[in-house]
C-alpha cells in the first residue's frame, strides 16, 4: 500500500484493556479473590498487570500454574470472569489524557471506536459505565466476527460500520496482535507502549507505524502526521 506523507484521517480505533482503559486494578482484585477462594495468598499486582492483555486464560495460568488440559482450568476461568464482571469499573480508569484526546478528535470531526478481544457482555457495560465523551461510535468484540485479532476482520468490520476506508483509520493497541491485525487490514498503527507489556517486550519488532509512550504522545502523532479535511 502506497502511503502519502500526511494521509487523511476519519477514524481512530483503540484496543480496550491497556490502551483506552486501565482495567488492570480490577483484574488484580478478581485474580486474588479467586486465589483466596482456593486458599492461596494474593499475588503482587505487577505480574497480573503485565498479563491482562493476554486474556483470562493467561491469568489462570499465572494464578494457578496449570494448563488448559487440566480439568480445573475451565471452571477457574469461568469463575475468574464472574468475579471480574462483579468488579467492572471499581478501580478501572481511562489512561491519563484519554478524555482530552477524545474531545480533541470530536472537535476535528474524527470518529472513534473500540476493537477488542474482550467479550461484548463485558466490554459494552464497561464502556457505558466509563462515560467517555463523546461515546464510542463503534464497538467490535469477538461476538461480532468469525475471526478475532490478529485477523483483520474486526478492524474491517469497524471501518465498514463507520463508513470509512481502512486507509482513513488508525488502530492503537498495546499488544503485538493489535499491530498485526492493523497491518493485515492495511491500516496505520500506533503501538501504545504505556500498556500492559512484558519487561522484555520487543515492541520494535511489531512493525507499528508509530510508537507512543503516553496518550498525549498519541495525540501528537495524530495531529502532526495526519490531515483532517
Amino acid at each position: 500500500m502506497e502511503r502519502s506523507a500526511r494521509p487523511r484521517l476519519r477514524a481512530v480505533l483503540f484496543d480496550l484493556d491497556g490502551t483506552l482503559l486501565d482495567t488492570a486494578p480490577d483484574f488484580v482484585t478478581a485474580v486474588n479473590l479467586l486465589r483466596a477462594e482456593h486458599g492461596r495468598e494474593p499475588l503482587p499486582g505487577e505480574p497480573i498487570r503485565r498479563t491482562v492483555s493476554h486474556g483470562a486464560r493467561a491469568l489462570v495460568r499465572l494464578a494457578f500454574g496449570i494448563g488448559e488440559e487440566d480439568p480445573a482450568f475451565e471452571p477457574l476461568r469461568q469463575r475468574l470472569l464472574a468475579l471480574y464482571e462483579a468488579h467492572l469499573l471499581v478501580d478501572t480508569v481511562p489512561f491519563p489524557g484519554i478524555a482530552e484526546l477524545l474531545q480533541a478528535l470530536a472537535a476535528r470531526g474524527i470518529r472513534w471506536g473500540v476493537v477488542t478481544n474482550k467479550p461484548n457482555y463485558l466490554a459494552e457495560p464497561l464502556l457505558a459505565r466509563a462515560r467517555l465523551e463523546p461515546p464510542a461510535d463503534v464497538l467490535v468484540c469477538p461476538d461480532h466476527v468469525s475471526r478475532t485479532k490478529p485477523d483483520p476482520e474486526p478492524l474491517l468490520l469497524a471501518c465498514a460500520r463507520l463508513g470509512c476506508a481502512v486507509t482513513e483509520a488508525v488502530y492503537v493497541g498495546d499488544h503485538a496482535r493489535d499491530i498485526q491485525s492493523g497491518r493485515n487490514a492495511g491500516m496505520r498503527t500506533i503501538a501504545a507502549t504505556y500498556g500492559y507489556l512484558e519487561p522484555d517486550e520487543a515492541v520494535t519488532q511489531w512493525q507499528a507505524d508509530y510508537h507512543a509512550d503516553s496518550v498525549p504522545a498519541i495525540a501528537h502523532i495524530l495531529f502532526t502526521h495526519f490531515l483532517f479535511t
